[in-house]
């Protein structure tokens, strides 16, 4: 069984800022269509009153979530962001008022319940006050809590930090304590090398470099006779000793007494035939 829905798959946006910055009139402060979606800033003290308009005269029935902004560097420096979703038509819209410190924002609770939850987060994140809103409370910090995590100056480590004491038996609250400063960024390639010393290796051993390789040593020789240390006498005399040496005659070894004579005067054996005993013949046969 197919289920068939008014609502398009795709929903244009063409027409659909005209319309809806005529139906606000007054209230809208600037209207665009960037990246694909229709965002228009409306006075702060007239949010309730478009938010209204849209949900009933347009069909945009749902609130799908209230976001926060923050531009530290204009008067009025955050953004308050209303997403609205038109299951109907299957379209969404994007709403939204500027607001300070000091300038509180008019619930929406009226609206849509589920509000409260949403302007409770951007509170807890970015300090917007919510006129009108009877339960703004942090929602996502603790009780104590200081300050408001989402904004530009913020800092990431935060200004306090919270454990339990096993001194006091409860949670305490302490100034945050840094052993090194995280906001020291590196960005040299770790393939690279650190030109410096990284924490913690100064206090390794630095073993000096080895010394390099000596070159091997020339061999000493003689070049002349008087560098010998025993002039010419010691020359001729260890000359006329190769001399001799050469031309004595080499000396054969003389055999022993009753030692076999050398193999190679010795009559060469003759083959023995085929099934012939390997008894000598002086030995008559039985014996």
């Amino acid at each position: 069984m197919t289920v068939l829905h008014s609502a398009p798959k795709f929903a244009s946006n063409d027409g659909v800022l005209d319309t809806l910055t005529k139906a606000l009139g007054s209230a809208v402060v600037t209207a665009r269509e960037e990246y694909g979606e229709i965002v228009i800033t409306v006075a702060r003290d007239q949010i309730e009153n478009a938010l209204r308009t849209l949900r009933d005269d347009h069909q945009y029935q749902q609130l799908m979530e209230i976001a926060g902004v923050d531009y530290p560097s204009r008067a009025e420096r955050f953004d308050v962001v209303y997403m609205l979703l038109s299951v109907t038509k299957n379209h969404r819209v994007m709403v939204k008022v500027t607001a300070a410190e000091s300038t509180p924002v008019p619930t929406v609770t009226t609206l849509w319940p589920v509000a409260g939850w949403l302007e409770r987060e951007v509170y807890d994140m970015y300090g917007v006050i919510f006129a009108g809103n009877e339960d703004l409370r942090r929602i996502l910090t603790d009780y104590g809590f200081e300050g408001h995590p989402f904004r530009k100056d913020f800092p990431l480590t935060g200004y306090q930090e919270l454990r339990y004491s096993e001194e006091d038996k409860r949670v305490v609250y302490e100034p945050v304590k840094l052993a090194q400063d995280l906001r020291s960024f590196d960005f040299m390639s770790p393939w690279e090398g650190a030109d410096y010393v990284l924490p913690g290796d100064e206090k390794a051993v630095q073993s000096p470099p080895p010394p390099p390789p000596a070159a091997p040593p020339t061999p000493k020789t003689t070049d002349s006779k008087a560098d010998t240390g025993a002039g010419e006498p010691a020359n001729t005399e260890a000359a006329k000793k190769v001399a001799k040496a050469k031309a004595a005659p080499k000396k054969t070894a003389k055999a022993e007494p009753g030692a076999p004579a050398p193999t190679e005067s010795r009559p060469a054996r003759k083959p023995r035939a085929k099934g012939a005993s390997a008894k000598p013949s002086s030995v008559p046969e039985g014996s």
